[in-house]
């Protein structure tokens, strides 16, 4: 329940950033990618501020013995940069240029009732669908042309 709790609050937090700063806005975010033209650098001071913020409060709570709501700090294994990351990273950054929006901004944006925001979320959400269809067939134990599948022996 805390967990809950606190996870619905620094959602509640991150998308009241989003608003105040008028990153919900896909114009915005196309003002910031447009370099020859009107170019906004809007978004460049809000990841900065951000990787500011976020700088002081790791010192800060790398200083405790565990974190609130957890026995202890996790540990991330290293993961190599491959092919598939790239790709992906290509496919949002398109994505996010096309449209204006990456997910939580299009969210918002959904709930607020923009139009671009209630075609985004859809479309997001068949992408992710579509993503994990196609995760579970490449797990899925090999079977020949009857569907059947193979004998261990």
């Amino acid at each position: 329940m805390r967990r809950g709790l606190s996870a619905f609050l620094i959602g509640v937090v991150f998308g009241a950033g989003l608003a105040v700063s008028g990153m919900g806005q896909p114009q915005r975010i196309l003002g910031f990618l447009d370099f020859t033209g009107a170019w906004d650098p809007a978004l460049a001071l809000v990841m900065v501020g951000a990787i500011g913020i976020h700088f002081v409060a790791q010192r800060m709570a790398k200083r405790q013995p565990a974190p609130l709501l957890s026995p202890s700090w996790p540990d991330y294994p290293f993961t190599r940069v491959d092919a598939r990351l790239l790709a992906g990273s290509v496919l949002f950054g398109l994505g996010w240029g096309i449209a204006g929006f990456c997910p939580a901004p299009g969210i918002i944006s959904a709930a607020a009732g923009v139009r671009e925001g209630l075609i985004f979320v859809p479309a997001m959400l068949a992408g992710m669908a579509l993503f994990h269809g196609m995760e579970n067939l490449r797990a899925r134990p090999v079977a020949d042309e009857t569907g059947a599948q193979p004998v261990s022996r």
